[in-house]
């Protein structure tokens, strides 16, 4: 067997290919050109191309290719605390302290290691091969080791990992009163351990298999002013990217003009905390002098639709910040916060809730009303742009996330046939459109196939579904 078909795959006669490019800015957000090239970790070409002596081919006959999806935000702990019927109805400060606080002191190791790896699962199978997570499992004499075990994870699964290191060095006080896998670490410890980490798996590269990210938990609460400025040039020593929870909910405003007088974007921009390396989730409640400092600064936002939505927070107005300038990206954000984590699920209630947010504002022409409806606030391609390259820019690997010549080979293949999906006449825009999960012919992350026709290698989902009940029964036992 020749060298070339030793590494070259060619992704064969799809029915339409997806390239999470920017609608109008001059790169295709489509192509009509059926085949794809894979060589070795990149893509070689796009065309109609013929095949190579035994080259490794994938039929894409009546399937949908689109980039895998990068997810910038999730907290992969919380794949165990789904639908915990205590925070199932109580809005974000409430279900901090009953849903993952009250939790937190009884994930030992095996039961980290076991959400980490479901959470990754569930990510994959919507075709996601890029996930930054906002761990924020770290305390003083701590047992194990849980950033290693989430770098562990996603290397068995072949996946790109990017660790928002998080972490506190002051509590509020509903953590208070809470076991001591609550207490704060000192900032000595937390910057001391980023050095550690950046040390051992940071990879600068363009298309980095492994990155470290400076993320206290939500600066504004988290860590002191004093602290947020030594952490912010830390992370610019290091060369490392910054993010935080920001203005998830009308307390971040509260909290903010009462501690400081300032909005929370204008508190973080006075302490480092803005610029293009920084990206904050969710920012659901910003006014238009914020989103101008966003915009004007580059600071990017990790949009998560279902959590805000299922924690009553609201929706983000991120194609009025994407109209600015603002870089925007997408995120699950935990489990416990969003019941269906995964990316397709996430686009699908992104591509809803930005026409229902336009739409809530309209008028009619008798009360000086000028549009009936919010149609026209987020296009399928915007969409698919925010969740792939949008999020890798965000991530500062510009390398990854788009279906173009040069990039890392991540892409999903769709096979569009569940009844949900039949009479589309686009077909193109039904993983978006029309939600759900549609299966998984192949998924690549960086050239190496790691979902063949629906199946991920080595894992066993009936396995991990007795492993994981039996997780959620101990845990529920440890609350009795």
């Amino acid at each position: 067997m020749s060298s070339i078909a030793q590494h070259t795959t060619l992704i064969r006669n799809a029915a339409a290919i997806m390239t999470g490019a920017r609608p109008l800015n001059g790169c295709p957000a489509r192509i009509s050109s059926p085949d794809i090239r894979i060589r070795g970790e990149i893509i070689e070409a796009i065309g109609q191309l013929s095949p190579l002596p035994n080259e490794k081919i994938i039929d894409a006959t009546d399937c949908v290719v689109y980039p895998a999806w990068v997810n910038t935000h999730h907290h992969l702990f919380q794949s165990l605390l789904k639908g915990d019927p205590l925070g199932i109805n109580a809005s974000l400060t409430e279900w901090l302290a009953t849903t993952p606080y009250r939790f937190r002191a009884s994930f030992n190791e095996q039961r980290f290691r076991l959400a980490v790896r479901l959470g990754m699962i569930e990510l994959i199978r919507s075709g996601c091969t890029t996930i930054a997570d906002h761990n924020y499992v770290y305390y003083p004499q701590m047992s194990f080791d849980s950033s290693a075990i989430l770098f562990e994870e996603a290397e068995k699964l072949g996946i790109r990992f990017v660790l928002l290191r998080g972490g506190a060095t002051q509590t509020r006080q509903l953590e208070a009163d809470l076991p001591s896998a609550l207490r704060p670490e000192t900032i000595d410890s937390f910057i001391s351990d980023i050095e550690r980490l950046t040390a051992q798996y940071h990879d600068p590269s363009p298309r980095a298999m492994q990155r470290i990210v400076m993320a206290p938990t939500t600066v504004l609460y988290c860590i002191s002013p004093h602290e947020m400025r030594q952490t912010a040039a830390t992370a610019r020593r290091l060369g490392l990217r910054m993010h935080s929870h920001l203005s998830e909910t009308v307390g971040y405003q509260d909290s903010a003009y009462q501690m400081y007088q300032k909005s929370p974007v204008a508190f973080c921009g006075e302490h480092d905390w803005l610029g293009p390396d920084v990206w904050y989730a969710h920012l659901v409640k910003v006014d238009a002098d914020e989103i101008s400092m966003l915009a004007q600064t580059g600071t990017g936002v990790a949009h998560c639709p279902q959590s805000n939505g299922r924690l009553g927070s609201g929706i983000s107005p991120i194609s009025d910040m994407a109209k600015r300038g603002v870089p925007i990206s997408i995120g699950v954000d935990g489990a416990a916060s969003n019941e269906a984590a995964d990316m397709i699920s996430e686009v699908h209630m992104t591509w809803l809730a930005q026409r229902a947010r336009l739409g809530m504002d309209a008028l009619p022409n008798f009360r000086g009303g000028s549009y009936e409806g919010g149609a026209n606030a987020a296009s399928v391609e915007d969409v698919i742009h925010w969740g792939t390259a949008g999020g890798a820019q965000i991530l500062g690997l510009p390398e990854v996330g788009q279906i173009a010549s040069g990039y890392s080979a991540d892409i999903a293949v769709y096979r569009l046939d569940d009844p949900r999906y039949f009479g589309l006449h686009d077909p193109a825009i039904g993983p978006v459109v029309s939600g759900g999960r549609p299966y998984l012919k192949a998924l690549f992350s960086a050239g190496q196939q790691i979902v063949h026709d629906d199946q991920i290698k080595d894992v066993d989902l009936m396995a991990l579904g007795i492993e994981t009940r039996a997780a959620v029964k101990a845990l529920l036992n440890d609350m009795a």
